[in-house]
């Protein structure tokens, strides 16, 4: 059963009690606004019209341009780029996507257009190479993770308290766009257990759910298949909306450090019968 992690002393909730409204309002408008680029069209080329599948790594060539549908998601340009290079990986053969940062905190974007009711399950590989030093999901100054898989979800805005709101609409009169209603991550964490959910320093519309952790099989490939759809029911309190967006993310920035990673495909589709 998963549970919601805790904060320890000291931590996430402790600093921001202590930073004043001001400053932590405008920690939350900068998550705001780096989910709001997700959804920001780059100027060349311009992005296709959204799917209901995500666009394997595995029909492309090493070395290759990414798959028709995915773009580079910069989160902000004072951020260092990870950098990401379609392989063939020498464990299983198959044309995999590499990440290495360092240092650093880009990702990659695909828009989507699917109906959780009727693909509520999300299927996926990983292979983490190493744990980060020094990460953890539950403290904001370290908060990095050598592999993240990102669900953008719609949703009706209207219902959502006066502080979320006004960051969003901040977000817009930035960015010129909406950020997603809400969104779920999938992580690998140092130590947390699998299916724990930690809430967003900054935000109630980002929760993370740990995939996996430790040092369990680091090194080798492992295949991943989670309830989305329930996930984000137990994390948000709600049904979710429709899925408007999938996202990978390596990312360092906090902590500094090198890491590198490898993702397999991603597949939306119903629940596996017994």
């Amino acid at each position: 059963m998963a549970r919601r992690a805790a904060s320890a002393p000291g931590s996430r909730r402790t600093a921001l009690g202590k930073a004043g409204p001001a400053l932590r309002f405008a920690a939350a408008a900068a998550t705001v606004l780096l989910l709001a680029s997700c959804s920001t069209a780059p100027v060349a080329p311009p992005e296709p019209a959204p799917t209901d599948t995500v666009a394997p790594f595995s029909t492309a060539q090493p070395g290759a341009a990414l798959p028709r549908g995915w773009h580079r998601w910069i989160i902000t340009p004072a951020k260092r780029p990870t950098r990401y290079d379609l392989v063939r990986d020498p464990l299983n053969g198959q044309i995999v996507l590499h990440a290495v940062a360092d240092n650093a905190a880009t990702g990659l974007r695909q828009r989507l257009d699917v109906d959780p009711a009727a693909a509520p399950v999300v299927r996926w590989q990983w292979r983490v190479v190493d744990l980060i030093d020094g990460a953890d999901a539950t403290d904001r100054h370290a908060e990095d993770s050598p592999v993240r898989l990102l669900l953008f979800f719609d949703g009706d805005a209207a219902k959502l308290p006066a502080r979320e709101l006004l960051l969003m609409e901040t977000a817009r009169a930035l960015t010129g766009q909406l950020p997603p209603y809400a969104t779920l991550i999938y992580s690998w964490d140092n130590k947390l257990p699998a299916g724990s959910v930690v809430d967003n320093a900054h935000t109630g519309r980002v929760k993370l759910v740990v995939a996996g952790s430790g040092r369990d099989r680091l090194g080798q490939w492992k295949v991943f298949e989670r309830d989305y759809a329930a996930d984000y029911r137990r994390a948000f309190g709600e049904a979710p909306g429709r899925l408007i967006g999938v996202g990978i993310l390596t990312d360092t920035d906090n902590t500094g450090r090198k890491v590198e990673a490898f993702y397999g495909d991603i597949t939306l589709g119903p629940a596996t019968r017994p």
